[in-house]
């Protein structure tokens, strides 16, 4: 596993720098490669002699599978290939080989839909109602989904090999530098002076090591066990802390300059650059941690809590080097795009940058075996499982591309919403909850902008806003009931129940659940999209406001219950209405948020 996970390092590195050798090989050797590591990772833990049995099993199908690919390569780069029986069975036992894989990897919901899929395209003749197509022979389905680059080898695995494993590998390589942990004491240090203290801190680290993370889960295991046994301490409840961690968790793949690896897949998928994303994105996130910021400091507001000492948190000067890297590694990602160069070399640049200055003031984890050996499992594992996740989704592509089911899904919607944009959002917004449930950030994506974009889209909606809308609730649906993973994650590092930390989660990322609705209605509020300053400045204004109203509304302080309603009306105002409502809906939240102050001051002085 190891020799594997350091031949995967390398040829990212090569492509990095070099760019793609061949598509053929790079994308499907990836595949098997990726596949091999998965399975001897499985067989390196406890297991039955069945399951075993199945693992052999399934690296065996893969190996015909690869091979019989190979066979015919370069026939099918030329269009000149038919399929025979073998073909097609081989092709069969390959995607078999996936589905099984990605379950191993991910679990249950996106091995699931895979394998519905690939069904429906096999037998959806048979299906009722709309959900019928035509009928795909088995030749045409195993043609598109294993022998070309319109299935399981096609654009997203192309995106991931040759651009986002190189971030992959940096992620890896900043857990060896040990720099999440310094990320984790420096927002201890800014926030340890607010009331809600480590909960705070949680927020701060969760958003600085989540955009580096490619998976809301992921963050959740490294940041949370630091940060949720503080939040405990501070007088919070088991069921917050595990909401607090799994919200700002979850608020990293959002965040640029990375969006846990979302970002460069955007830009491919919408042919605008990389640093428009990155602009897009932007606002938003800071608008979306703002609101969490509001809702546990107005949580902290009525909760009692113990009244320790602020945390002391001094660094030596090694940490403040580590955090000086974290900032020039990221600062030469974004340095080396806006140069004109790929994102994948600009991945390599921040790798290079990180392991010439960590390793120079850690010179010791040169020579620790251990070090590097956890370095390079986990880089090798993790981009295996994100190769096999992604071929799993070039399954659903596939289908929903030949079947078509898609758009007559997008269609559906709009006859139930009759053009009613706000109905159809609403519709939108469910959809891609229920469809991105148990899937990571990236699937879950491009499942659902390929089967509710085009819906956005007949509405009118520019590109980059429908691709924002349905990346947001993609992201949520990781704390929403009844399948959120990063809840359900955070809740056994915090002793709580999973359903009560998911629905605690959503009740603090409110907020977070009606930004995209102002992409759509405020849709100055995304930068670099061709408004000018003055539309964009009104519509953060309004935005922001109605984010600190929302997330007040969440968690109002006792007695004032009465609030929630006028807050929340007036945040339906600042969004939803013209700019005539808008502004007096401004005035008035501002003139409400300053009684409000100063009732609470003149408490404070008589208490």
């Amino acid at each position: 596993m190891t020799a594997l996970s350091l031949a995967v390092i390398a040829v990212v590195f090569y492509v990095s720098v070099f760019g793609v050798f061949s598509d053929s090989y790079l994308r499907v050797g990836m595949l098997f490669v990726g596949g091999l590591i998965i399975i001897l990772s499985a067989l390196g833990r406890p297991g039955g002699l069945a399951d075993r049995g199945v693992l052999v099993a399934i690296a065996l199908a893969l190996s015909l599978a690869v091979y019989q690919y190979f066979r015919a390569a370069e026939e099918i780069e030329t269009g000149l290939y038919f399929l025979t029986s073998t073909d097609i069975w081989m092709g069969l036992l390959g995607l078999v080989a996936i589905v099984e894989l990605t379950r191993r990897s991910v679990g249950l919901v996106m091995a699931i839909v895979a394998g519905v899929l690939l069904a429906y395209g096999a037998f959806g003749h048979l299906a009722p109602g709309f959900l019928r197509h035509a009928g795909i022979s088995t030749e045409e389905l195993m043609t598109v989904l294993w022998y070309s680059f319109d299935g399981v080898f096609g654009r997203p695995m192309a995106t991931v090999v040759s651009t986002i494993l190189i971030f992959i590998v940096f992620g890896a390589l900043l857990e060896l530098l040990a720099i999440d942990q310094v990320l984790v004491r420096l927002a201890m240090a800014a926030t340890g002076r607010m009331r809600s203290g480590p909960a705070a801190a949680a927020t701060v680290a969760s958003g600085l090591f989540g955009t580096i993370s490619g998976s809301a889960v992921a963050n959740v295991v490294g940041t949370g066990v630091i940060t949720i046994p503080l939040i405990k301490k501070r007088g919070f409840s088991a069921r917050f802390a595990a909401a607090v961690e799994s919200a700002a968790s979850s608020g990293g793949q959002i965040t640029p300059p990375i969006m846990g690896a979302v970002a460069f897949i955007m830009a491919d998928v919408t042919g605008m650059p990389y640093l428009t994303i990155c602009a897009a994105a932007a606002v938003p996130a800071l608008l979306y941690y703002g609101g969490l910021f509001v809702a546990i400091s107005s949580a902290a507001r009525n909760m009692d809590l113990t009244d320790e000492p602020r945390p002391k948190i001094s660094f030596n000067w090694r940490e403040l080097v580590q955090m000086g890297i974290f900032v020039l590694a990221l600062a030469g990602i974004v340095i080396t795009m806006v140069g004109g160069s790929s994102p994948a070399y600009a991945g390599f640049v921040g790798v290079t940058l990180a392991a010439l200055l960590g390793f120079a003031i850690r010179p010791d984890l040169l020579i620790n075996r251990e070090a590097w050996l956890k370095f390079i499992r986990s880089a090798g594992l993790i981009s295996a499982q994100l190769v096999v996740i992604v071929g799993a989704v070039g399954i659903v592509i596939g289908v929903l591309n030949m079947t078509g089911v898609g758009l007559r899904f997008a269609s559906l919607l709009s006859g139930l919403a009759e053009d009613q944009l706000i109905l159809s959002l609403i519709l939108m917004a469910l959809a891609c909850l229920l469809l991105g449930m148990g899937m990571p950030t990236v699937p879950a994506y491009l499942i659902i902008v390929l089967v509710m974009g085009p819906a956005l889209q007949k509405l009118g909606v520019p590109i980059i806003h429908t691709h924002m809308f349905v990346l947001y609730f993609g992201v949520l649906s990781a704390i929403t009931p009844p399948v959120a993973l990063a809840a359900f994650a955070a809740a056994p590092i915090a002793g709580a129940s999973p359903m009560a930390a998911a629905l605690e989660a959503s009740r603090l990322a409110l907020p977070g659940f009606v930004i995209p609705f102002a992409f759509i209605y405020q849709p100055a509020l995304l930068l670099g999209t061709g408004f000018d300053w003055t539309a964009s400045l009104q519509a953060i204004l309004f935005v922001m406001l109605a984010t600190i109203l929302i997330a007040r509304a969440c968690y109002p302080r006792r007695g004032k219950s009465y609030m929630v309603p006028v807050g929340l009306s007036l945040a339906a105002a600042l969004i939803f209405f013209g700019p005539t409502v808008s502004w007096i809906a401004a005035i008035a939240a501002i003139g409400l948020m300053y009684i409000d102050r100063l009732d609470l001051s003149v408490k404070d002085q008589i208490s």
